[in-house]
């Protein structure tokens, strides 16, 4: 037999292996002690990782929202706008549509797809071919949640060349991971989509969901999910409002790596992929949809809340990225009819307003001309006018040149909408000064829960909140406090005074004589209530002599008025300013049987997990008796109820069955139109007018409260009462138990007390 010869390998073969071999291993190595080094931020090259607290509760900016008594979202305060949802809120086509084109694997890996890692390096590192990113969800969730691509996340290593990418990745492949552990499969894809970005401000799935289709997540269909799915890739690239091809291309993608996957036939993508896509795309944000200048007096008062609470930790809360919860008073089906109340209203009132003016500027002073340079002076109270100040300093040529150089712009319009158009800063002024505003708070006197709120005819073109911000004159809704302080000082609704002129003396000021407003005088007797339903000022003028104006003040201030007041006697035809929201808290007074109850509007607020963090209480305290508190209700149902009632004109559907209270208000030259109404539930307050106090109607008539603002009231009051699903019921005001210890009864009055005021008095008197 002969011996057969082992085949031996060349030497440098050998060489070629063993060299091979110990790279092999020694790469091994030195991977193993990167990832090590990484992971520990070895002497702070590497940038730091979340710790495992971090991983098992992960923070991301999420967007608080605020909630209707009635459980409707109204808005969201955020940096980035983000709400999370839980896995049983998604769609399963939504789920599937992600897998299938992001991570096919993802049910079988730990993390890190190596497959998908193999593929990338061959093709794009040896091939020079794009192989996609083969990252997993779980990588993509942690770059989400941790910012592992930041400058703030990074080291002294990230800066060279070439290993910034790498220890990147290396992060990501380390946090997957972690997440792996401490989370399911469910819950990462959750983190995932409830973290990541979608374009048009929408942070999450489901801000993503509302905001191109109008739909929860839960409710997405097919086509739906493809197309947010395909917005992973490149959310402006193929955003389906900028770039609708793009987007096009991009769902049909998603579909067909579905069929790919075996989640969606050959058949249903051939019909799916011919439909095109339909959007209901509305950007958040806080000029559209319900409460729109609530939200903006909320936003303000929580700013104020997160500087004076922190959390147990010692941090300051942050309403833009904390996720609070605050739930509010108003209810969104009041709220939406008031806006509608205000809308119907004001669109005819403007064109009543634009027909009176005509050709005429409504600008004017208090001898009836337009005042000179008014758009002039305005302008420079701008901040257009400052910029160009700045500028252009004492240049006025160029300054007016830029005022008046004509610009695209949108600009508001009831008739049309938004309207597309060329206008100049000084023509924007001019077109806006006359435009009328308004403000109309509803609230629950019971309670003091603010129902409804409307601060203005459109937030995104009018900023500035005419509920609670705006102060201006209240006209002869001021008058209820004069008759609150007779009352409750012995005098009966049925006390009667001549209507004729009076003459009030203090020492030190001119005379004071008001006239009525038709400027004539009956010389009849009237009860006070009589007086007070036809707003006769010359027998509230005699009940301010009566009692002075100190005690008018001092019983204004308990009821509920919180503005300065002066001591004077034109107080009691309402010349100082005060505003609609501390009106209606002070009218409630009379409803809530005397108590006075501070209107409030924020109930609680929780945390992101629905843990209370505050619960907020209404402000009360007794301001008058319940028989005082009832007789200025009988004294409020005069305008209903008297001849000539400034209440007459209220539709008989709202009074039919009903006990209501009212009082109009207009200022001597119609610059303010008010109207306090008052249910057995409700306290409603109504302004209008124009921006500024020189802009109102030329006839008083046309502008007078029972025509500018109390439609608004009747509006919205039929509304409430039209859906019985809000428990506001007609009826009468309550009585009090016990025997009224004042006669209304006029006949009897007259007939038992004969008190009846001669009104002689001694013109050289001093009055005070």
């Amino acid at each position: 037999m002969s011996k057969t010869t082992k085949p031996t390998l060349p030497i440098w073969a050998g060489k070629t292996i063993k060299f091979l071999w110990i790279a092999f291993i020694g790469g091994l190595l030195f991977f193993i002690l990167f990832v090590w080094m990484v992971s520990v931020n070895f002497l702070g090259l590497f940038g730091s990782l979340p710790d495992f607290k971090a991983l098992e509760n992960p923070e991301s900016e999420i967007a608080s929202e605020l909630y209707s008594s009635d459980g409707m979202l109204l808005g969201t305060y955020f940096r980035e706008n983000r709400s999370p949802v839980d896995y049983e809120e998604l769609s399963p086509n939504l789920v599937n549509a992600l897998i299938a084109t992001e991570d096919v694997r993802f049910e079988s890996h730990s993390g890190i797809d190596m497959t998908a890692m193999i593929r990338v390096i061959v093709k794009s590192l040896i091939l020079g071919q794009d192989a996609g990113g083969g990252s997993t969800l779980s990588q993509q969730t942690a770059k989400n949640l941790f910012k592992t691509r930041t400058d703030a996340s990074q080291g002294v290593l990230s800066n060279v060349l070439g290993l910034r990418m790498l220890i990147i990745k290396t992060k990501e492949w380390i946090v997957a991971t972690q997440l792996e552990k401490a989370y399911t499969k469910d819950e990462i894809l959750t983190l995932y989509l409830n973290t990541s970005e979608f374009g048009s401000n929408a942070y999450g799935i489901k801000t993503a969901a509302s905001t191109f289709f109008n739909k929860t997540p839960a409710e997405l269909n097919l086509q739906e999910s493809a197309v947010l799915v395909g917005l992973f890739k490149a959310p402006t690239y193929y955003s389906p409002v900028f770039n609708p091809d793009n987007s096009l291309r991009r769902r049909n993608t998603v579909l067909y790596q579905m069929v790919k996957n075996d989640a969606l036939t050959e058949a249903e993508y051939d019909s799916i992929s011919k439909l095109p896509i339909e959007l209901d795309y509305k950007v958040q944000n806080h000029n559209i949809g319900l409460a729109t200048y609530f939200r903006e007096i909320v936003k303000a008062d929580m700013i104020k809340w997160t500087k004076e609470n922190l959390k147990s930790d010692g941090t300051a809360y942050d309403l833009f990225g904390d996720g609070l919860k605050i739930h509010v008073t108003i209810d969104s089906r009041m709220q939406r009819y008031a806006e509608q109340a205000v809308a119907e209203h004001m669109s005819d009132l403007q064109k009543a307003f634009y027909k009176e003016m005509g050709t005429r500027d409504p600008w004017i002073d208090e001898n009836w001309q337009v005042i000179p340079n008014f758009i002039e002076d305005a302008v420079k109270r701008t901040e257009a006018y400052r910029l160009l100040r700045n500028r252009y300093g004492n240049d006025t040529d160029s300054i007016q040149i830029k005022l008046n150089e004509k610009k695209r712009m949108r600009i508001f319009s009831w008739e049309r909408g938004e309207i597309d158009t060329l206008m100049s800063t000084m023509d924007s002024m001019r077109y806006y000064k006359k435009i009328l505003q308004t403000g109309f708070v509803s609230m629950d006197a019971h309670t003091g829960h603010i129902k409804a709120w409307v601060g203005g005819i459109d937030h995104k073109y009018f900023k500035f909140d005419h509920v609670k911000q705006s102060k201006r004159q209240p006209g002869s809704t001021f008058k209820p406090f004069v008759y609150a302080a007779a009352i409750e000082n012995g005098y009966s609704p049925c006390y009667s005074v001549v209507d004729q002129p009076v003459e009030v003396y203090i020492p030190g000021q001119p005379a004071w004589s008001p006239s009525n407003a038709d400027g004539k005088f009956s010389y009849k007797k009237m009860t006070i209530r009589r007086a007070m339903a036809q707003s006769v000022n010359s027998v509230t003028a005699y009940m301010m002599k009566k009692l002075s104006p100190k005690i008018v003040v001092e019983t204004a201030k308990r009821i509920g008025v919180t503005s300065d007041l002066e001591e004077v006697p034109s107080l009691a035809l309402g010349v100082n300013d005060v505003s609609v929201f501390e009106m209606v808290g002070a009218f409630g007074t009379f409803v809530n049987k005397g108590e006075h109850t501070t209107p409030f509007y924020i109930d609680r607020i929780e945390d992101k997990n629905g843990n209370v963090i505050q619960q907020f209480t209404p402000k009360k305290r007794p301001a008058m008796s319940e028989e005082h508190a009832y007789l200025m209700l009988y004294m409020l149902r005069g305008g209903f109820e008297e001849e000539s009632g400034t209440s007459q004109g209220v539709p008989w559907t709202l009074r039919e069955g009903n006990e209501l209270g009212g009082k109009t208000g207009t200022t001597q030259n119609a610059s303010d139109g008010w109207y306090m109404g008052v249910s057995k539930d409700l306290v409603s307050g109504t302004w209008v007018g124009g921006d500024d106090r020189a802009i109102h109607f030329r006839s008083w008539t046309a502008g007078q409260g029972g025509r500018t603002a109390r439609p608004i009231w009747v509006k919205y009051m039929a509304k409430v009462y039209a859906d019985p699903t809000l428990g506001y019921t007609k009826g009468p005001f309550p009585r009090p138990e016990r025997p009224l210890s004042i006669e209304i009864d006029c006949d009897k009055y007259e007939q038992e007390s004969q008190r009846f005021a001669d009104f002689d008095y001694d013109a050289k008197k001093n009055d005070f």
